[in-house]
């Protein structure tokens, strides 16, 4: 069977974005993939952290992973830093990729900004790290939206260079697969931003651990603009465009399916469905997050049996890359 490898950073209060562009999907790929999905707190790291804050949103997502459907037993779930595997591959990694490879990486020149000179070395390795994660397990296949290609295009980079310097195809090349319509899920105060945790307002977006009432509040309160019915037009119309495509993944329907059924009608009449739909999908994971919450050993053993499997299959690539690199006896 292919194999996925995923990562998820522990930033705490996953939200609607969060489980429609990425966790939702993953949830669908336990049928027909080996499925590893990390939760990668050394990535974390790259900026400050509350250490007690980073503890407790590593259990939080591992916590919104299980109660969106990701079963533990046949998926593994575990955190990055409980093997040293993934740090060891990346510095192996790092003395086979160019500094014009990660030079050109777009993230890095976004979030260190104007204070590049004081950014840390692991943002700007940040890229060869996630590919050790890849290439640690030779995943066949990483789900990614459009802000990732980037990343898994140097990761495979990374692959081959590798492969080519020791004659062999150890790495398997991994092939992103695409994820849905309303991968991008913007804010509900601002059509053309991106839902994030960092926006101030916690009306632009819908925690996963909202209740019923908070989440419908909040689809009423959804910024509207003044055209008359609902059409799906994301340049024109962000705003309506971003609920109609909730809507579609939430009902599992296509957006020009959702489109044609509320033609003609107003916001008003739609969020009321909007609401009613969103309430009923994600509430009863809200509620299981608040039970898993409530027993840290239970998700610390979670993580650690997780742990334990992905170490079965980390430690031995490892020490087979060691061997070809010849920091080991073959």
């Amino acid at each position: 069977m292919n194999r996925i490898f995923s990562g998820v950073q522990p930033t705490g209060n996953l939200h609607l974005g969060n489980y429609l562009g990425a966790i939702k999907n993953w949830v669908k790929m336990q049928d027909d993939f080996e499925c590893i999905y990390c939760i990668v707190d050394l990535h974390a790291i790259t900026v400050a952290q509350d250490p007690a804050e980073l503890t407790a949103n590593t259990r939080e997502v591992t916590a919104g992973l299980i109660a969106s459907g990701i079963d533990p037993e046949r998926s593994i779930i575990f955190n990055q830093s409980r093997i040293s595997a993934h740090a060891e591959l990346a510095w192996i990694l790092n003395c086979h990729t160019p500094l014009g490879w990660l030079n050109r990486m777009t993230q890095f020149k976004e979030k260190a900004g104007k204070k590049r000179e004081n950014a840390v070395l692991g943002l700007y390795a940040y890229p060869v790290l996630m590919a050790a994660d890849i290439l640690l397990y030779r995943a066949t296949h990483v789900p990614v939206g459009e802000d990732q290609k980037q990343h898994l295009e140097l990761s495979r980079d990374i692959a081959g260079a590798f492969n080519r310097s020791y004659d062999q195809e150890y790495f398997p090349l991994p092939e992103p697969l695409i994820l849905g319509e309303a991968t991008r899920v913007m804010s509900l105060r601002d059509g053309r931003a991106k839902m994030s945790k960092s926006e101030p307002s916690e009306n632009s977006r819908i925690n996963l651990t909202d209740d019923a009432d908070t989440i419908q509040r909040k689809i009423r309160r959804a910024k509207t603009d003044s055209e008359p019915g609902m059409s799906f037009d994301p340049e024109n119309r962000p705003e309506a465009a971003n609920l109609l495509g909730i809507y579609a993944v939430l009902a599992d329907e296509t957006v020009d399916a959702v489109t044609t059924r509320f033609e003609g009608k107003g916001f008003a009449e739609f969020k009321v469905e909007l609401a009613e739909l969103a309430a009923a999908k994600l509430e009863p994971i809200a509620a299981e997050m608040r039970r898993l919450m409530a027993s840290t050993d239970f998700i610390d053993d979670i993580l650690h049996k997780g742990a334990e499997r992905a170490a079965g299959i980390a430690e031995p690539n490892l020490a087979e890359i060691k061997k070809i690199v010849g920091l080991l006896d073959p």
